[in-house]
Order: structure tokens, then sequence, then C-alpha cells
């Protein structure tokens, strides 16, 4: 994420159409002006999700000074790129502890962002005013709002209550992770890769706050559009896919390995093609040097890079042969492991290999449940089966060995995240799984 530099009101973003020198119809914001968005006509379904208390809030007159609260008011001008709760979390958080955050999109783009305190919401107001989350588009004008408490009916993309994950029955697969529902990705502070004092170079340019605040952390990490990359962004071609075995969730659980994975898409026009928008550019680069022209479920996957910066939402995916959405967005997924730096430190990046380390598994796994994973979803069962011994009752791990690679590839796109009973609650356990740097089981595990 690149933060323009310039003030609050050192200048005026044109909006497409409009050439330079080109008067604007479009309203932007000064110290006198105050927005609300128009009544949603009393339904729930507005642009505030169940917010119609908001639109009888009164209207700040012009010459009226504001009154500070602890929930901001944020329109996107010129926005380009799509605009998540998570890219308002990841801009807001440096400055304090967020609370709530809705974004509605009746008129423009808008978000309200709920903070702990007046203060917090203060800095965040002053620091980022004017701003451009993305170089040279996106640009804030930020106001204090008028309600003193978000509420949050549902936990997905345009909405999230921080202090409840589990609200609305989690993100439905869009923010939660694992068998839908759940924590959420939030669980963690945002990474910051660049620095907050603007020090930092990030893929979009250079950190730097609008009105001498703090920059604000970069994207790059949570998948956002990187702009200044169109040749080598952050989007992944993949060819060569056995349409009948490989859907969204199975491209995933390979992908995951190498970086975190926004979005994917198949092409309805061209069998077995597809495009992933993974984290950032160097997480393609990681996929394809690890994984171009391996060879699975009888077919040879070639990697290449996209022109595109980013994949835009599709509103009605067609449905693949197994009957999944030929499009699945995992922003936010917690399932995937890059998502800041202490977990992406935790990776080995591995090039394919026939040998699989699971873990997050039950504690006492045995190896006949085990091999049940595999055979649910009709691919070779391992030739061999290594469970470490166990530190910790709260989990298991160990090594599974396949004939060759292209077996392992198999077990682990049907396999990883594959659900695993846990004879003690009602949730199951998760089992994750990942290339090993072994070439083979030793018969004998260290103690």
């Amino acid at each position: 994420m690149a933060f323009n530099g310039d003030g609050p009101f050192n200048k005026r973003m044109r909006t497409d159409g409009e050439s330079v020198g080109q008067k604007s119809n479009v309203h932007y914001y000064t110290d006198n002006d105050y927005y609300t968005p128009d009544q949603n006509d009393g339904d729930n379904n507005g642009p505030y999700g169940g917010f119609s208390d908001y639109d009888n809030q009164p209207r700040r007159r012009k010459g009226e000074p504001e009154t500070p609260n602890h929930v901001l008011l944020m329109t996107i001008l010129n926005p380009a790129y799509p605009i998540t709760v998570d890219v308002i979390h990841t801009i807001c958080q440096p400055y304090g502890n967020v609370l709530r955050i809705v974004i509605f999109k009746k008129n423009g783009v808008q978000a309200m962002v709920e903070f702990d305190g007046i203060d917090p919401a203060t800095r965040a107001r002053e620091g980022l005013q004017g701003a451009d989350i993305y170089s040279g588009c996106c640009t804030l004008r930020i106001e204090y709002a008028k309600p003193s408490k978000l509420n949050v009916y549902k936990n997905d993309a345009e909405s999230w209550d921080f202090t409840n994950p589990n609200v609305g029955g989690g993100m439905n697969g869009q923010m939660g992770g694992g068998p839908r529902g759940g924590g959420g990705l939030f669980n963690s502070p945002m990474p910051d890769s660049g620095g907050l004092m603007g020090s930092g170079q990030g893929q979009g340019g250079p950190f730097m706050g609008g009105a001498g605040g703090p920059g604000g952390a970069s994207l790059s990490a949570m998948g956002q559009p990187q702009p200044g990359l169109p040749q080598q962004g952050a989007v992944l071609m993949v060819y060569g896919l056995n349409k009948d075995k490989m859907n969204a969730d199975r491209i995933f659980n390979l992908l995951c390995l190498y970086g975190n994975i926004v979005r994917i898409k198949f092409l309805k026009t061209k069998e077995g093609c597809a495009m992933v928008q993974m984290g950032d550019a160097l997480a393609v680069e990681r996929a394809v040097a690890n994984l171009n022209n391996t060879t699975f479920f009888g077919c040879k996957m070639q990697l290449g890079y996209s022109k595109q910066a980013f994949l835009a939402d599709v509103q009605q995916p067609y449905d693949l042969p197994d009957g999944t959405p030929s499009f699945k967005d995992y922003m936010g997924n917690k399932n995937n492991r890059f998502i800041n730096p202490e977990m992406a430190s935790k990776n080995r990046i591995q090039p394919p290999s026939k040998i699989l380390h699971f873990f997050n598994t039950p504690p006492g796994l045995d190896e006949e449940t085990l091999k049940q994973v595999f055979l649910e979803g009709e691919v070779v069962e391992p030739k061999s089966i290594k469970l470490f011994p166990s530190k910790t009752e709260r989990s298991s791990s160990g090594l599974l060995e396949f004939n060759n690679i292209s077996e392992a590839l198999e077990a682990l796109v049907v396999g990883n995240h594959a659900p695993i009973p846990n004879p003690n609650s009602k949730f199951p356990f998760i089992m994750k799984l990942c290339f090993s740097s072994s070439r083979h089981i030793p018969n004998k595990m260290a103690e």
C-alpha cells in the first residue's frame, strides 16, 4: 500500500472520465462539509446492513464545528481497487484498537470505523486524512461520525465485529477457515512490512502518511492489489489442471504452502485453466519456482504470470464438474499461512517431494484414521506413516511417505485442511500438510 504524501486539501482527485482542468461534478470535502448518507428506506438491507437508526442522525451545517467521536466516517474517493474490512482494518490498526467496521456502497464507497476511544480515532483522522490507500487512487476523506456504536449482524468482507468473531455465524467461508466458522483473521495484529514512519518502500511506493501522520502498514501480505506490478504482479495463471478432479479449494490447498491466497477463479472458456490472486508478487514467484510443470491427476500443471493486478469479485460463478463454485474468495481465510510475520517464519518453502509432513491432528491419532482421509478423497493412501513422539497432549504430527511425487501431490490437494474428528470436542482438528525435506522416513525417530 502506498500512501500519497499530499496533505488533506493540497489536491483533489479526478474521476476516471475527467481530464486535467475539467470541472468535476463529484462532491468532495472540506472542513466545512459533513456528509450524511441517504436514508435506506427503513429496511435492514441498506448500506448499513441494519443500521437504519444511523440515517436519521442530524447533519452538521456549514460552519458548525465537528464533535470528536470514537467512530469515524470514511469516504473513499476514486476507489479503483476493492475496499474491504481487511483494507480498512490494516490502515486503521496502527492508530489504535479497532472494535467494529462497516462498509457501505449506496453513495460511492464509505466505511464507518469504531475505535475503543476518541484519542485513537483522532489520531487516525489526522494521520489518514487526504491519504491515498493505493498510489493515485482510493483517497480518504474522514469525518467524525454521529453514532456512538456500530451494530454488526454478520462478520464478512463488508462488516466485522472484532469483539465477537462469531457474530452472525462467522464468515461463511470468506474470512473464516476450515469447516466454515470459528475465529477470523484478526486474532493477531495485521502485518506491517514497511514500518510506521515512511522509511520502508513497499511494492506500491513509499509509505507516506497524509498530513504528517504515520504511514499505514503494507497490504502486500493481505493480498491487496499492488500498483506498479502489471507484468509480474500477484495474479498467477494456472494451466493444465484436471477439470474433473480440481476445484478452488484444492488449488488453495496446494498454493497456500507458498503464500496467502486471496481469490481463485476458473475460466469457463478454457477448461483446466484458473487464475489465482496471491498475497504478493513474491508468493507468485515461489509458486512458479516450486510447482511449475508438476504432474498429478494425470495432467502436467503449468504456471505463469498474469498481467492483471487483481481478480474482481464474480457475483454469479458457474459450477465446476464437482458442483463447487468456479470462483471463491479466501481473503482472510485462517488457513492462509502467511497472515503475519510470526506465522510466515514457521513455513519452510520446499519443492514437492514424496514425503509429506502432517500436523495439527488429534492426540492419539492412529494410522487407520489417517489412511481413511485419503481413501475418502479417492487418492492413494501413504505406503508408510511415522507418528512423531508427542511433546504435548494437545495435538500430534508425523510424516507420510508415498510411492512418488505425483501421489504425494494428489494426497496434499485432497487431504490438506481435512477435518479429523476430535474425541474430546465437537470441533474437529483441521489437518495441515506440507512437503517434507526428508528423503525417506527413518526407522527410529529421535525422542
